[in-house]
């Protein structure tokens, strides 16, 4: 069967750009517990470029890449599991976390393009533990399903779990476009949140206002704080939450913005591995919290949510076949997307 990979060429973290290439590889066999699943569709995220300039811990070389995945279970490894047969499922994208709500009980690995779990999403057929996928909401496409385990899971955990969001809620959530930041929003408005949104892009922010957010401003204003300052209501004139991405100046910018005792959840640092925590968010009680990826438990919850809200990922480009994902990863790299990169895989998408 087919899978796509990274090969190794001479380079330095960070400098070297590891090449994309489709391999065959043996078709997996289930074991007891185990379901064979022929993959539909799967997409990129922001780990998948880190991984090909070996920025990400554990990058290895001709092991499947991608995290995110949907597809059919067309084997089993016992007749316990006869029962899944034919369901559409999403993939699991990490394993090693149950259920703490601290952190990963186990040595934890994300799926895709590393030693620490070799398989991936970027395959014809893949085997998963029948207790760590979950059946796939029924409103979903195969691209919106394909998109949602990964960065639905991060972004679940960021707002419920470690925001605490509430109803009636001020959030702002930076960087908009990316997958997380979009499901973060689409979460909390869901939620009953107001949500205001940064980025750059003025047609990113209007795209965002269109799924639900109040306003944005654009993040390279001199004084962008100011200028969101402005647009909080007047009734509750202030920020509960920050859910950022980004990293660098976010404590220092949202500070005056944040309510005695508000949070900042950082779920990466884009612009930096350095968050500078100020003595003014100190005297304020403001909380910085840190969080990646989810439980197994946040992974069903989010599903449960999303099925339940029926809320669709936004979708920015979907290509078909292995050799179109290179035209993926080119358009993560413009970071000109506004929503998740899918590629389909197979010739029977129409179907599903």
């Amino acid at each position: 069967m087919k899978a796509g990979v990274i090969t190794r060429v001479d380079g330095k973290p960070g400098e070297v750009y590891y090449p994309y290439s489709v391999v065959d590889i043996p078709q997996p066999t289930p074991g007891p517990d185990e379901l064979l699943i022929k993959i539909h569709g799967a997409a990129l995220n922001h780990r998948d470029l880190f991984i090909r300039q070996h920025l990400y811990p554990g990058t290895t070389w001709n092991v499947p890449l991608l995290a995110d995945g949907v597809g059919t279970v067309v084997g089993v490894g016992s007749q316990e599991l006869e029962g899944w047969k034919g369901k559409k499922v999403l993939i699991p994208p990490g394993k090693g976390w149950a259920s703490d709500p601290s952190g990963p009980e186990e040595s934890y690995a994300v799926l895709g393009g590393t030693k620490h779990w070799p398989n991936g999403t970027l395959q014809e057929y893949a085997t998963f533990s029948a207790a760590e996928v979950e059946e796939c909401p029924v409103h979903l496409s195969t691209p919106e399903a394909a998109a949602l385990p990964l960065c639905g899971t991060t972004a679940y955990r960021a707002v419920f779990n470690k925001g605490q969001i509430k109803a009636g809620q001020n959030v702002l959530i930076t960087g908009i476009g990316g997958g997380v930041a979009l499901a973060a929003l689409q979460f909390a408005c869901a939620a009953g949140a107001t949500v205001f949104v940064t980025s750059s892009s003025a047609e990113k922010i209007r795209s965002a206002k269109e799924l639900g957010a109040s306003a944005g401003v654009n993040y390279k204003s001199p004084e962008w704080e100011k200028d969101l300052q402005k647009m909080l209501p007047k009734s509750r004139p202030y920020l509960d939450l920050v859910v950022d991405g980004a990293g660098g100046d976010i404590v220092q910018r949202s500070v005056s913005l944040l309510k005695k005792g508000g949070i900042i959840v950082s779920y990466g640092m884009t612009l930096g591995p350095l968050v500078p925590f100020t003595m003014t968010a100190v005297l304020k009680n403001i909380e910085l919290r840190g969080t990646t990826m989810g439980s197994r438990k946040e992974f069903h919850d989010m599903v449960s949510f999303v099925r339940l809200k029926q809320i669709r990922p936004v979708i920015s480009t979907t290509t078909r076949g292995f050799e179109s994902v290179d035209e993926l990863f080119e358009i993560m790299r413009s970071g000109k997307q506004f929503g998740k990169l899918v590629v389909l895989l197979g010739n029977d998408q129409a179907k599903l």
